[in-house]
């Protein structure tokens, strides 16, 4: 039981009718999302949570209904700043397609702020909450939902500007917002500039007495102040000067179990009461016109009229206050968090924080939503890095692009965080393909990477459990950070710096990989470049032992993509004819090139090796191999748009067939991609195998875009088989980062069903389409992975 739900024992059996008086108890965190609740915490606010550190809720109303764009925006990072320097973390809270975010990221904020590009986005009351989820709405909280949602994430204290209350003429019209209500349900202390003055003052406070919600000035008078003004006219029947008091308040609540919460009147600063008479003038003019237009009696809508109208009567004066007094409530509420927050900790016997998120993992053992021996093998491992991206971009100047020159200053934008990593991407297309074919759990991706014990690693394990994503190979490792590159754009889009830091994915040794590996014997196995070369030794010499299926991910990185060359060259001696020493790769045309010319360099001289030599002569390919590959090469890369994309020449003129038949004794199956032009899948079948192999009694077809080159003795099949692109617009491309992780991820969740889909036409042509269109997919998302892959199935078609 939580502190907020403990009662007092009883001295007297209570009768029904003082039954009728207990307030319900508030629902925690945890037993919410036990429920599935579309309920998503920020990380640094979650890690503040879990170790009792100072929080403060902030409503999104202001930004969605009560300032003009980008002063909204503006305003709300103004606020979250001035609640960091007072010590404490910022929760805004707000609704985005059906989700409460407990904490926005730039982003978030930056959707809900610009509502004229977001034109549907919803006031949020109680009233509004479940139908706005439901229909997945993005939304602004008002002061009772925030209230809500603070109190259901124990977060004790929430700064606003003003809160809402009795109406005037509300004797007629009964309107008195709901925000009065929840404060007697919510065990929070509310921090704002009194009410706003279009409201009938007096009547609030009555009101807030006979529900027994403590009234708070929090000053040097007891004037209870009127949002413009330091002064209303009423006084509170309580005063406090400092945050340490107003903490002792909030804490002696909730010794006594007491479900109510509090309200601190913060004055408005004394620089601005100058113009408060100004103010209060327009406000009165602005009531008498609501109730001459019907305004006043249209709910939830008076308040945003009335405040936008005050700014126009008054040509922006109360913006510029209404900023003021909002900036100044985030400064007290911080510090009276901070306070709250030492008084928590330092009581006896009580935990820092009743809400428990996640449960710890114990260091170095894997991490999830269930332990690993609780959930079958998969077929499917990936190694690699699981990452947090984050990303800065400068918002654009007026008449072109911001300059970036002077780089010992910071430019206004827009900062995100998101998950990324190239292991991680990988694991999460495969995830989300694999999940939509099958509900059985052996049929699942396991992503095996190592993460610190830090708030970034809470983070990734936090944002692969929402989409369900298995976290038990996610393995925490002591005294180490979680890899996280850090991006800086121009307002363009373009790269003008960053730092990654990807250390930690080097201390994960194979030792512990195939532990993992061993328990879960997997059809095929992902590594990508990021891992040691010691590492990627011993797993592909692991993987070949085992009969295992190997598939090496270049990270859109030249330089990388011959990481795997020192694992390659340990491997030949071992190896046979039949079987190379990786099953899969996929670079992009100038990696292969760069393989190609690293294979043939000192010191690895692979192509020098005899066992180069053996495969070459075994696929036994001349003149007819090349005659079909030039008559391959005049064909259009896209048939019905040849002017578009060109030609399929370059497979000779840049020699990049030629390189990839010279790398197929070190990969069995290389998916080339072209870019505009497509895809190539160059691939051999040697042994008895290729006698069997439905592909031994294909014919090259220049139509179909195929070349296929038996030898004489029947021993060995290559195959080189082109496949066009799906044409994109380009004003459909939002992201060109993740699409080739989303087709090397769906066609790794097609090989761990089917390991056998290169060797027929039908299923080779089933596993480059639905890969093309899940790289299509992410091309057109803003997210390094399209959640559309979900959607994908084994059935998927380009129709």
């Amino acid at each position: 039981m939580s502190f907020l739900q403990r009662r007092a024992t009883p001295l007297l059996r209570p009768t029904s009718a003082s039954l009728r008086c207990i307030k319900r108890p508030i629902s925690s965190l945890s037993a919410a999302l036990k429920e599935s609740a579309p309920i998503d915490v920020h990380p640094e606010v979650q890690d503040a949570l879990a170790h009792g550190r100072p929080v403060v809720a902030l409503e999104t109303t202001i930004v969605t209904h009560g300032m003009p764009y980008p002063t909204n925006r503006e305003t709300a990072l103004s606020v979250e700043g001035n609640v960091r320097k007072a010590g404490a973390i910022p929760a805004t809270i707000g609704l985005i397609e059906g989700r409460v975010k407990i904490g926005l990221t730039p982003h978030q904020l930056e959707r809900l702020a610009d509502v004229a590009n977001n034109p549907t986005v919803v006031k949020l009351s109680r009233r509004d909450l479940g139908a706005a989820i439901a229909l997945k709405k993005d939304g602004g909280t008002t002061c009772s939902t925030t209230l809500i949602l603070a109190a259901l994430a124990g977060i004790k204290v929430f700064a606003t500007g003003g809160l809402g209350g009795v109406h005037r003429g509300a004797e007629s019209t009964m309107d008195i917002s709901a925000d009065l209500h929840e404060l007697t349900r919510c065990p929070v202390g509310l921090v704002s500039a009194g009410v706003k003055s279009i409201l009938d003052i007096g009547r609030t406070l009555e009101y807030l007495e006979t529900l027994g919600v403590p009234v708070v000035s929090y000053g040097p008078t007891d004037d209870f102040p009127a949002f413009y003004s330091r002064r209303s006219g009423f006084k509170s029947p309580w005063r406090i000067d400092d945050p340490v008091s107003a903490a002792k308040i909030l804490h002696t609540h909730r010794q006594l179990g007491l479900s109510n919460g509090a309200l601190f009147a913060v004055p408005i600063p004394e620089r601005y009461e100058t113009v408060g008479e100004e103010l209060q003038r327009a406000v009165e003019q602005a009531v008498q016109e609501s109730q001459e237009n019907g305004i006043s009696r249209r709910g939830k809508e008076a308040t945003p009229w009335l405040l936008k109208r005050v700014g126009e009567l008054t040509a922006g004066k109360s913006l510029a206050s209404n900023i003021a007094l909002i900036e100044n409530t985030a400064t007290v509420g911080g510090q009276i968090a901070v306070a709250y927050a030492q008084l928590a900790n330092e009581a006896p016997g009580q935990a820092s924080h009743p809400h428990v998120v996640h449960k710890a993992a114990a260091s170095g053992a894997a991490t999830g939503h269930k332990e690993s021996t609780q959930l079958p093998p998969a077929k499917l491992v990936v190694i690699g890095s699981a990452a947090v991206d984050i990303t800065a971009r400068a918002d654009p100047v007026p008449g072109g692009t911001r300059s970036n020159s002077n780089l010992h200053t910071t430019s206004p934008g827009i900062v995100t965080l998101t998950s990324g990593g190239v292991g991680r991407n990988v694991a999460e297309a495969a995830h989300r393909i694999l999940s939509s074919q099958s509900k059985d759990l052996s049929h699942s991706t396991v992503l095996l990477s190592p993460i610190g014990e830090d708030a970034f690693g809470q983070f990734l394990v936090s944002e692969s459990e929402k989409i369900g994503m298995r976290t038990d190979g996610l393995m925490k490792v002591s005294a180490a950070r979680t890899a996280v590159c850090n991006m800086v754009l121009d307002s363009a889009g373009g790269l003008t710096g960053g730092v990654a830091d990807m250390d930690v994915i080097r201390s994960l040794e194979a030792s512990r990989i195939t532990e993992v590996l061993d328990k879960h014997r997997p059809t095929i196995m992902a590594l990508d470049a990021n891992t040691s070369h010691e590492t990627l030794k011993s797993l592909i010499k692991y993987a070949n032992k085992r009969h295992i299926q190997s598939a090496y991910r270049e990270p859109t990185s030249v330089p990388k993509s011959t990481a795997i060359f020192p694992a390659v060259a340990a491997s030949l001696g071992a190896a046979s004819i039949a079987r190379a020493p990786v099953t899969f790769a996929t670079p992009n045309v100038l990696e292969l090139a760069h393989m190609y010319q690293e294979a043939c360099a000192s010191p690895l001289e692979l192509t020098s090796h005899k066992y180069w030599w053996q495969v070459v002569n075994d696929m036994s390919l001349g003149s007819e191999f090349r005659t079909d590959l030039e008559q391959l090469a005049r064909r259009s890369a896209v048939e019905d748009e040849p002017a578009a994309t060109g030609n399929l020449t370059f497979l000779v003129d840049n020699g990049i067939a030629q390189m990839a038949i010279n790398l197929l004794p070190f990969f069995q199956h290389l998916i080339i991609k072209c870019g505009e032009r497509g895809l190539i899948t160059a691939f051999r079948i040697s042994g008895e195998h290729a006698r069997t192999s439905a592909w031994a009694t294909q014919s090259s077809n220049v139509f179909a875009r195929q070349i296929v080159a038996r030898s004489s003795s029947g021993s060995s099949v290559v195959v080189l088989k082109h496949f066009p692109p799906i044409r994109v617009p380009e004003e459909k491309i939002v992201n060109v980062t993740g699409a080739g992780d989303s087709l090397v991820g769906s066609m790794l969740a097609t090989l761990s069903r089917t390991p056998d889909a290169f060797e027929t036409p039908d299923s080779l042509d089933q596993l480059v389409g639905q890969a093309q269109l899940a790289a299509v997919y992410t091309l057109q998302s803003e997210h390094a992975v399209s959640p559309r892959l979900s959607t994908l199935s084994s059935n998927s078609s380009l129709n």
